[in-house]
């Protein structure tokens, strides 16, 4: 019997939700979110409507396309893994070409957005930031060393200098130090999904910390980079960026992040290192949600 040709190709819904999945919509909202926080802790009190829109489209499309070029060069590595395979590409439901040139389009529209609209620093700090998303962390260092989401994970830290840079036009220390809370906390983030998705990682040939160090060895490097974690997030406060409030939010987030890698360090299992990685997820939006909260405290009190 001939197939409808609804069944023969997919529907027009379809296709925007295969295109619109190789963003990996959920990694860029939080790559967005921070991004946003930037731009509100870098203004003295609203931010310009203007920027806020441009500066937050731009930077999701530049997002976006470098997710989708993740996506195309690793088609074959995520058809082996099983958290992987259903993406478009690795099923073949799309084409190298045409997903090649919805990245560069999605890039293309929004480095002209953040040109035109926001400033030329944030423009040419986010294309960087494709650049060492998409090529540099998963060309060069993904498939070549254990230490891959430590080096890479700069690329993945940078949204908050974006939005500062956005609105301000510079990049400040505050600035910095919002992408260094990232940076340190993305490795036992990171970590986490790996430990409990090993046989994944070994099948693809992927490097990762516990394929090539073991589960011992992961382990507590989470715990050692959650603790450093919890010292680098009350900087902001040591620095006079922000207040009290946000130093006790700091503080019992850290602890139960701490808390968390403890147990995993302690006796592994596959429902802790999951446990982990969710709250690291929770931790980094309520840590970025506090920072804004205490700012507009702050400006409120303010004489």
């Amino acid at each position: 019997m001939q197939a409808s040709a609804t069944e023969r190709e997919p529907t027009r819904g379809t296709r925007v939700r295969q295109f619109a999945d190789l963003t990996k919509p959920r990694v860029t909202l939080l790559a967005v979110f921070c991004a946003v926080i930037g731009m509100f802790l870098a203004a003295p009190g609203m931010v310009d409507p203007v920027v806020l829109a441009a500066g937050t489209l731009g930077i999701w499309l530049l997002a976006g396309g470098a997710f989708a070029v993740n996506c195309l060069i690793e088609r074959r590595i995520d058809a082996q893994m099983a958290r992987t395979r259903a993406r478009p590409l690795a099923r073949g439901e799309l084409g190298a070409r045409e997903s090649l040139v919805f990245a560069l389009i999605l890039a293309g529209v929004g480095a002209a957005l953040l040109l035109a609209f926001v400033n030329a620093l944030t423009m040419w700090l986010t294309v960087a930031t494709f650049f060492g998303y998409a090529f540099v962390y998963t060309v060069l260092l993904k498939p070549t060393t254990p230490q891959n989401i430590v080096i890479g994970g700069l690329s993945g830290a940078m949204p908050p200098m974006l939005g500062w840079a956005a609105v301000t036009g510079e990049v400040g220390p505050e600035a910095i130090l919002l992408v260094l809370i990232i940076f340190v906390w993305t490795p036992p983030h990171f970590w986490a999904l790996a430990l409990y998705r090993v046989e994944d990682y070994r099948k693809s040939g992927l490097p990762m910390l516990p394929v090539t160090h073991g589960h011992q060895f992961t382990q507590l490097h989470i715990l050692l980079y959650t603790v450093l974690l919890t010292a680098v997030s009350v900087l902001p406060f040591v620095i006079r960026m922000s207040g009290w409030p946000y130093l006790v939010a700091a503080l019992v987030l850290g602890a139960g992040f701490v808390r968390h890698a403890w147990k995993l360090h302690r006796s592994y299992s596959d429902r802790q290192a999951r446990a982990t990685f969710g709250y690291s997820l929770f931790y980094l939006a309520a840590l970025f949600a506090a920072l804004l909260v205490d700012h507009y405290i702050e400006l409120f009190l303010a004489p």
